[in-house]
């Protein structure tokens, strides 16, 4: 599929290449995740000013999962009680954290007009296939059980999140419809990993590999599995579960220049013909990783903008 950036998005490949960073692959895993924090100073916009932002220590077999939330100045309350949307950040399992999507979070919360409690799950190599998922659903799980006291609407929670975030969204998503949950009341998937088998044209096309190389989603991915065996199992690639019926409603969101792009459009068309209700966007001229760069990219705040407005749109 042909591929021509947005002009600002060019403007902004080209300062990554000019920055003569090295490519992820080359680094270990520390020193990905101190250049990827690095990054947001020079791409996070402003953020919009909220009532409270706090943190939270979520129980786990293993210990506890750190946590953020977020509050709206004018959240939609009902008996007292906001929306939410438990939200899981990008970074391939490997990189990413709390801080690198505070920002988006704080833009959502806003945006929609409800609480985001942001989820720090336990990354890969040190924590391979499933711990991600396990921290994921556990969080999900604490929250709608402590929702009350959190000023959460247990009736109206979302989940959300954008690349590896949006692949763990899929399968919380499909946990919880089959009984490993709370009832969700939507899932937003942003430029979502679905399928580790990375057979889809834009896994190869010369045009996609735009930041998010080819080849540092295969340095990702053999961080984050066990094995070539995982790559079967639904739980790290959520299009390979036998159904996609019976899920809540979904914001799937894709760009053209990303690896990702012809997963999550088909994911998007499944998801279509089980009956879910679909809201799909695609940003033909922009790459993948787009959304948290609304500093140097007026796109990613219109996308921030769209999301917000499907999730009130929810209740």
């Amino acid at each position: 599929m042909p591929v021509v950036l947005d002009p600002n998005a060019t403007a902004v490949y080209k300062a990554f290449q000019e920055a003569g960073r090295p490519a992820y692959e080359t680094l270990t895993a520390t020193e990905a995740r101190a250049y990827y924090a690095q990054a947001r100073f020079a791409t996070n916009p402003e953020p919009p000013e909220l009532a409270r932002v706090g943190s939270l220590s979520i129980p786990a077999q293993h210990g506890t999962i750190p946590a953020r939330i977020y509050v709206p100045k004018e959240p939609r309350l009902k008996d007292g009680l906001a929306p939410a949307l438990v939200f899981f950040h990008g970074g391939g399992w490997v990189i990413g954290d709390l801080d690198s999507h505070d920002v988006v979070c704080r833009q959502l919360a806003d945006a929609g007009a409800l609480i985001v409690i942001a989820v720090d799950y336990r990354l890969a190599p040190e924590h391979k296939f499933p711990a991600a998922i396990d921290d994921a659903i556990a969080a999900t799980k604490w929250i709608a059980a402590h929702a009350r006291e959190l000023g959460i609407d247990a009736s109206r929670l979302s989940i959300g999140g954008d690349s590896a975030g949006g692949n763990l969204t899929a399968v919380v998503a499909l946990a919880a419809r089959d009984g490993n949950g709370p009832k969700l009341t939507g899932q937003v998937l942003i430029y979502p990993a679905v399928d580790f088998a990375m057979t889809h044209g834009s896994h190869s096309e010369p045009e996609t590999s735009v930041l998010l190389t080819h080849s540092v989603i295969r340095w990702f991915r053999d961080h984050y599995l066990n094995g070539a065996g995982d790559i079967h199992d639904w739980r790290a690639s959520p299009a390979r579960a036998e159904s996609l019926a019976g899920l809540p409603p979904a914001y799937v969101l894709t760009a053209g220049a990303d690896p990702l792009r012809d997963e999550g459009d088909e994911y998007a068309a499944r998801l279509k013909q089980a009956g879910v209700p679909v809201t799909y966007k695609h940003f033909p001229g922009q790459f993948h990783g787009f959304l948290t760069m609304g500093k140097l990219l007026q796109q990613a705040n219109v996308a921030v903008s769209e999301i917000g407005a499907w999730l009130k749109d929810l209740g």
